[in-house]
């Protein structure tokens, strides 16, 4: 099942995308570098699904940013 849309989950999704194409990361090499599917890095981007700490910090990590920096 889909997890509600909300504004903190489409607002960290936006900020995660941006900094992901201001990378020049496909999703797909994204979700690849990140181990989780295609299909899940893009409902976390569309607000659909929230990451776990975990994933959060491994995208921190990807992105080349601080965890706290994907709340801002």
């Amino acid at each position: 099942m889909t997890e509600k849309v909300t504004k903190s989950k489409l607002k960290l999704g936006k900020i995660i995308q941006k900094l992901r194409k201001s990378r020049g990361l496909s999703q797909e090499n994204f979700a690849e570098v990140l181990d989780i599917s295609r299909t899940h890095i893009g409902h976390i981007e569309q607000g659909r699904k929230s990451p776990s700490i975990q994933l959060l910090e491994k995208v921190a990590k990807v992105l080349k940013v601080k965890t706290k920096e994907l709340f801002s």
